[in-house]
C-alpha cells in the first residue's frame, strides 16, 4: 500500500505529491517573481538578504541553492563568491529552472544549472561551503531525508541556511489567516490565473514544520549550533546549522 503525506490540506500518496506541487510550479512560474513582490509587499527580497548576509558565504567558496527557482538568492551568491567562486543552482521544476538560468545569463554570471530532486542530490560529498534552500523545504516529501543531503555535500565548518514561512505570532494569526485564505487565492487568480496554487501555498504553510520543529529536525540530520531567526513577526524564520 502506498505511504501518504500532505498537499497542503488534502492527503496524497507521495508519489503523487511531486507531480502535484511540478503542476503548481508550472502554472505559475511565468509570474513567480511578480506574485512574490505583491503578495510579500517587496518584503521577500529583504528576507533573502538578510538570508545572505547570514551565509557567510565568502569570495571563492562553493554555494550550492537548492530549490533555487528563479535564482534570486543564486544571483546575490554570485557577487558575494566572484570569480574565484562557484554558485549551482538546482531546482526540480524545469519552468522554474529556465527562468532562472535566463535570469543569470542576463547578469553575465556562468553557472552550473541542474535540474534534480534535492531528495537525491548528484553531487559528491563534501563538495560545497554553504547550502541554501528558501521556500522550497516545505514542498519536498521528504524533509528528512533532503536535509541529510544537503548535509552530505557540506564540507566540515559548511553551513545550511533553511528560509521558509513558519509560524506568526498568536497576536497575528486572525489577520495573517484572512489574508491567506481570503486576499492571496484572489491575487493569484487575478495575476496568474490560478487561484487554486496560492490556495496550496497557504495550507502548506501550515502544515511545514514551526521554528522549533525545523530546528529539531535539522539537528537529528546531523546540523549543529542551529538557530533560527524570526522574521515579520514569525511569518517567515531563517534556519542556520553547520556541519562540524
Amino acid at each position: 500500500m502506498s505511504k501518504t503525506t500532505d498537499f497542503g490540506y488534502q492527503n496524497v500518496a507521495e508519489e503523487e505529491k511531486a507531480r502535484k506541487v511540478a503542476g503548481v510550479f508550472d502554472s505559475v512560474a511565468g509570474r513567480y517573481d511578480l506574485m512574490n513582490d505583491l503578495m510579500s509587499a517587496g518584503l521577500h527580497r529583504l528576507w533573502k538578504r538578510f538570508a545572505i548576509e547570514q551565509s557567510q558565504v565568502r569570495p571563492g567558496d562553493r554555494v550550492l541553492d537548492v530549490a533555487g527557482g528563479t535564482a534570486d538568492l543564486s544571483r546575490q551568491f554570485a557577487r558575494r563568491v566572484g570569480p574565484d567562486g562557484a554558485v549551482v543552482l538546482t531546482d526540480i521544476n524545469a519552468a522554474m529552472l529556465t527562468i532562472g538560468r535566463d535570469r543569470l545569463l542576463d547578469d553575465g554570471v556562468i553557472a552550473t544549472v541542474a535540474q534534480c530532486d534535492a531528495e537525491k542530490l548528484p553531487f559528491p560529498a563534501e563538495g560545497f561551503d554553504c547550502v541554501s534552500v528558501a521556500f522550497g523545504l516545505r514542498n519536498m516529501t521528504h524533509k528528512e531525508t533532503a536535509l541529510a543531503e544537503m548535509l552530505r555535500v557540506l564540507r566540515p565548518g559548511g553551513r545550511l541556511v533553511v528560509l521558509e514561512f513558519s509560524r506568526v505570532r498568536k497576536a497575528l494569526q486572525p489577520l495573517y489567516d484572512a489574508y491567506s485564505f481570503q486576499v492571496l487565492p484572489r491575487l493569484g487568480k487575478l495575476i496568474t490565473e490560478d487561484a487554486d496554487s496560492y490556495r496550496y501555498l497557504a495550507e502548506s504553510i501550515r502544515m511545514h514544520p514551526d521554528q522549533e520543529q525545523l530546528k529539531l529536525m535539522m539537528e537529528q540530520a546531523g546540523f549543529e549550533r542551529v538557530e533560527y531567526f524570526n522574521l515579520a513577526g514569525g511569518v517567515v524564520a531563517l534556519h542556520r546549522g553547520y556541519k562540524i
